[in-house]
């Protein structure tokens, strides 16, 4: 991912210099459990311990001969320790090290993406318990339907926020496996003890059936995850933008001292964070479709899949903490314009009070059909000559209780449940 997006902290995850000293990790513990077994001699694996190391130049100008960058690895870490080199990757396979320590690298990726998710829904929660009493209009298909809170609005995006952080939390954890079963997941040339040792040494569990590599199912998983909370961070990036509106202007995006909204029109205020999330969800989905097409590989193991997860494990995590961190901000931030809201609640003339009007008429008795029509006349009526509807309404049916019907505080009744289950995701 490119520095804009990369976060200092996740981004120190993905360095060639982090990916090798997973590696590194990897290859000790294994020749520390062969000596365990009694086939590497003890001090061979105190001195790879002591003295083994390497730089992320010696193995480059390495694999510039081996045309293989774990046997560039191996062959420079091995010169590093001496005579007792020689037991470092003894019996494994490349995938070995590299799936075991992929999943060292997804651990620790998964606690930075999983801090920010958390962060990100707390955000939503503070906001949301904030304005759950601030009345603002709901909108179907665009258009005015009936009010609502806007407190409620960012409670449902709260509760996707929490349910994205479950699927992170399991897709991380699912993935917190390693193999080191040899060439074909036989164990011919490593014991399942070696392997055993290994794992507990590095807090991962075993895959129980490996060909040459990990199942990439596991890997698709992360990736479908992360696409989804992406896409999560898109509906709220989304509302954002369309509330930002001009014609709307119901909220706006923090908008920093010395900020420039355009480089010609100097009145502008752009929603530059939501529509930066926005594009970057697009790229979140296409990840996830490579994952996909990196499950079916031929037989044990081919390395269709390798060149795609170089790129799209460190660039869908560093995009995805950047992502939420940025909606953490947009939701912290955000100026939330009542008055606004109030004014928009307005702007069909009493309208949007159609379905309390139908179902009083319903009550009076009249047939759902009749009342529909008189309602519908009526309530269009007001909106395309910008007459009250209540006015209207009064002379075509003098009988009806206009107060109980235009009564706002009838459609926050049971709001007060909807929020105690918010103040409980809280707890």
């Amino acid at each position: 991912m490119i520095p804009r997006y990369t976060r200092p902290e996740i981004g120190a995850v993905w360095t060639q210099q982090a990916k090798l000293e997973s590696w590194l990790e990897v290859e000790l513990a294994a020749t520390e459990a062969w000596a365990a077994e009694g086939v590497v001699p003890e001090e061979a694996a105190r001195e790879a311990r002591e003295k083994a190391a390497f730089t992320v130049e010696a193995v480059d100008e390495r694999e510039k001969v081996t045309d293989h960058d774990v046997a560039a690895f191996v062959d420079v870490v091995s010169g590093s320790v001496g005579e007792h080199g020689r037991w470092i990757h003894y019996g494994l396979t490349s995938s070995d090290v590299l799936d075991t320590a992929l999943a060292l690298q997804l651990r620790r990726a998964g606690e930075v993406v999983l801090a920010s998710a958390c962060a990100y829904r707390d955000a939503l929660v503070r906001r949301a318990l904030e304005h759950r009493d601030t009345l603002c209009v709901g909108r179907t298909h665009g258009v005015h339907a009936e009010p609502t809170t806007f407190g409620l609005r960012l409670a449902g995006f709260a509760f996707e926020a929490d349910r994205n952080l479950d699927r992170l939390e399991e897709a991380f954890a699912q993935l917190a496996v390693g193999k080191l079963s040899g060439a074909v997941g036989t164990y011919a040339s490593v014991p399942p003890a070696v392997e055993a040792r290994v794992m507990q040494k590095l807090g991962l569990g075993r895959e129980d059936v490996a060909t040459q590599v990990v199942p990439r199912d596991r890997h698709a998983e992360l990736l479908s995850a992360i696409a989804i909370a992406g896409a999560g961070l898109e509906r709220f990036a989304t509302e954002v933008r369309n509330l930002q509106k001009t014609e709307v202007r119901e909220v706006e995006e923090p908008f920093a001292a010395g900020q420039k909204g355009s480089s010609a029109m100097p009145h502008k205020r752009n929603p530059i964070r939501t529509e930066r999330i926005t594009g970057l969800a697009r790229v979140l989905r296409g990840y996830s479709q490579a994952a996909i097409e990196n499950v079916a590989l031929w037989h044990e193991r081919d390395i269709s899949h390798s060149g795609a997860e170089r790129v799209i494990l460190p660039d869908a995590t560093i995009a995805l903490d950047y992502m939420q961190d940025l909606a953490a901000k947009v939701a912290s931030g955000m100026t939330v314009n009542e008055e606004r809201m109030r004014e928009n609640l307005g702007l069909t003339y009493g309208a949007l009070f159609s379905q309390r009007a139908l179902t009083a008429l319903v009550e009076s008795g009249l047939t759902r059909d009749d009342a529909y029509r008189v309602v519908q006349e009526n309530a269009q009526r007001a909106w395309d000559t910008r007459t009250e509807f209540r006015d209207l309404l009064a002379e075509a049916t003098p009988d009806l209780d206009l107060d109980k019907v235009f009564d706002y505080g009838a459609y926050l009744t049971h709001v007060p449940e909807i929020f105690e289950r918010l103040e409980a995701l809280r707890s």
